[in-house]
């Protein structure tokens, strides 16, 4: 079975860097291992920092079904959707990607949103590790589309604010019928004594704080050059961060 790692957090705090140099990390030292990789975010991106080029996105093949002129005639409806599925499924030779894509519009996506959970059940059967970068609010982890997660990284910045913003995740993960194993907070962007600053703020979240991410400059250029995150170099103080980061919690 599957392990499922999370990440989550509001938007502008790091999640997707956390997750695609956690998957750095995990590619390089589970070598033997399987991965999928699922976008969860409107504002997709994971594949850019893993540098993989994504041509069609889960919301969009949603879209698709609620046409049913899409539909071939003679093939049901499950069988289409879930070739479809099947062709959004971006592979490399060391992980596959899902991008789940923004809304595309008005509508009940509840017949689709029953296929995707299956199809994702089956698809993890697959896979050693699912690594999710989630939206800002657990939308695919309220409706279950996701089944289970046996850890939970919530993102924060270093600022009062972005720990308060964390600290509302938490209540969100707290209420959810998706079963959720370990969480932990992860403060990025950290300068000297920023964490200490910050003591009192993350206390009252109730979150276990597992690590500090500093500012890299190594990671402000790889994204001003729009090169993967994933190749930065092992001296990194992001990259090797958040390696410290993933072997305390155990992934």
């Amino acid at each position: 079975m599957a392990k499922f790692i999370a990440v989550a957090g509001k938007g502008g705090v790091g999640k997707t860097t956390f997750t695609a140099l956690m998957l750095r990390y995990l590619l390089r030292s589970k070598k033997s291992a399987s991965f999928l990789a699922v976008d969860a975010d409107p504002n997709s991106n994971l594949n850019e920092a893993l540098g993989l080029e994504v041509p069609v996105t889960i919301s969009e093949v949603l879209e698709q079904t609620k046409d049913p002129k899409a539909v071939p005639e003679g093939m049901p409806k499950d069988v289409f959707v879930e070739y479809k599925l099947q062709q959004s499924i971006v592979e490399s030779a060391q992980i596959d990607l899902l991008v789940m894509g923004g809304p595309q519009g008005p509508g009940c996506y509840c017949y689709p949103n029953d296929l995707l959970r299956k199809h994702l059940e089956n698809l993890s059967a697959n896979y050693d590790y699912v690594v999710v970068d989630t939206e800002a609010g657990l939308e695919h982890l309220s409706r279950r589309t996701i089944q289970k997660i046996d850890i939970m990284f919530v993102i924060s910045d270093s600022s009062a604010r972005g720990i308060r913003s964390a600290g509302r995740v938490f209540e969100l993960i707290k209420g959810l019928k998706t079963p959720v194993g370990q969480v932990f907070l992860v403060v990025t962007k950290t300068m000297e004594d920023s964490l200490e600053g910050l003591r009192e703020e993350i206390a009252k979240t109730g979150l276990e704080l597992i690590g500090g991410i500093p500012l890299d400059p190594q990671v402000v250029s790889q994204d001003l050059q729009g090169k993967a995150l994933s190749d930065l170099p092992d001296d990194s103080a992001a990259v090797q961060a958040v390696e410290k980061i993933t072997q305390k919690a155990k992934v």
